[in-house]
């Protein structure tokens, strides 16, 4: 039994038996309303999940396990994981042992690599990953111990091996899928000595000589590892899997929704927008030349790519955190200059919108200009990258939920129909 599975072993005990006295002694007890508004706009703002493993209050910004996620940013995306799972930081040897146990499993099927090359010359780098993660999932060790009658009490054992094997073989997978789909030459063989997003970064195969690369390749898998379980891709991984599909389905159909334009393709947007303007500019634009250009752009009916987000009402941590590394190591880089000066411009125009209730920038405002600078400049790919990072979150979801236990998701649905005759009645009451 690994480390991390024995720490969980210890927690889930007293994790279930919280669920259930909370359920028992408190169970009616009201936690939302709903509007009409709110059933029509995608559930906005309606409490009705359960995510131990963060939090996003919109003052704040993301919370990992208690912790802000700026005081995360200095640590590995290994820790994280830890973090995620059990809600402690590892100690060294829970590090060491973790990290053992994702190379002892970090290789990859040749069948996966036979299916990938199989495919169109012209897929989508989702497409790829999605799809080697489907195929495997004549692997998966929850659907081979459910299949020969595993007990309930021990659903989330088996979950968290296929977590830890997913895990374990993305960064192996997603470099493949970069260097296959984009011509980069063959394969590069994973490096056990280096840390699990160091080691992605080499197989890239990126140059990457002052080990910059990789520092950022280690900040990004952590800012971007959880975000709550409401939004597209942790929802859709939560849904499935809570019909005891194993997470091999779970994630393939929660990393199709990330592939969505409203959410994991907004930093190549950001990106796009910002190399628009240095265009536009003839390199490197001044503050109010990026001011007219914002103003041009949203008098065109467009919005400013990486600004305003869904729950903050602050200037998103995982922001500044990239800015902070930006200043540090890339500070004279024509395409992050522009997106610090968009940062100081912005915003104050913005304000000026009443209807806009977020005028500050969100984590893809300056994600991608970073990956620019370093050389990974085929904007397709970058939601690969936020994949296999969401992938320490979600799955760490996954796990959570099969140890409490949680049942199958099933809200009940209405129609308009049904909806104008409630608005009627209130109304009604009114009177």
């Amino acid at each position: 039994m690994s480390k991390l599975q024995e720490r969980l072993t210890k927690q889930v005990p007293g994790l279930v038996e919280t669920m259930k006295k909370l359920t028992k002694e408190s169970g009616s007890v009201k936690i939302s309303d709903v509007t009409v508004e709110q059933a029509y706009g995608g559930m906005r703002g309606v409490k009705s999940l359960v995510c131990d493993t963060s939090e996003v209050p919109p003052d704040k910004g993301l919370i990992i396990r208690g912790i802000p996620v700026a005081q995360l940013t200095d640590q590995l995306p290994e820790e994280t994981l830890w973090l995620l799972m059990t809600g402690e930081k590892p100690t060294a040897d829970e590090l060491a042992s973790l990290q053992a146990d994702l190379r002892a499993r970090a290789k990859v099927p040749d069948y996966i690599w036979a299916v990938l090359s199989a495919m169109p010359a012209d897929s989508h780098p989702m497409v790829m990953l999605n799809t080697a993660i489907l195929v495997m999932e004549k692997e998966s060790v929850f659907r081979q111990r459910y299949d020969a009658g595993m007990k309930k009490s021990e659903y989330w054992i088996a979950t968290l091996e296929d977590a830890l094997k997913i895990i374990a073989v993305l960064p192996e997978i997603a470099a493949g899928v970069y260097r296959l789909r984009f011509g980069k030459g063959p394969r590069i063989a994973s490096n056990p000595e280096l840390d699990w997003a160091a080691d992605y970064a080499a197989m890239l195969g990126l140059p990457d000589p002052t080990g910059e690369f990789a520092k950022l390749m280690r900040l990004y898998m952590v800012l971007h590892s959880d975000h709550e379980s409401g939004n597209v891709s942790a929802m859709t991984t939560a849904t499935v899997n809570s019909a005891l599909s194993d997470l091999y389905y779970s994630l393939s159909a929660g990393l199709n929704g990330l592939a969505g334009p409203l959410h994991g393709l907004a930093n190549q947007e950001c990106l796009a927008w910002v190399l628009e303007t240095n265009k536009k500019f003839g390199g490197r634009p001044t503050k109010d030349q990026i001011k007219a250009y914002a103003e041009e752009t949203l008098s065109a009916g467009r919005v400013i790519p990486g600004y305003g987000h869904a729950v903050l009402r602050i200037t998103d941590p995982r922001f500044d955190a990239f800015l902070a590394f930006g200043k540090k190591y890339c500070a004279n880089d024509a395409v992050f200059q522009t997106v610090s000066n968009v940062f100081d411009t912005v915003p104050d125009i913005l304000k000026t919108i009443q209807k806009i209730k977020d005028p500050w920038p969100n984590v893809d405002a300056g994600s991608g200009a970073l990956l620019y600078h370093y050389g990974l400049t085929e904007f397709a790919y970058y939601t690969v990258l936020f994949s296999v990072s969401r992938a320490l979150g979600v799955c760490s979801q996954a796990v959570v939920a099969r140890a409490m236990g949680l049942p199958l998701t099933r809200p009940k649905s209405v129609t308009t129909k049904w909806l104008q005759a409630e608005v009627d009645k209130a109304m009604a009451a009114k009177v």
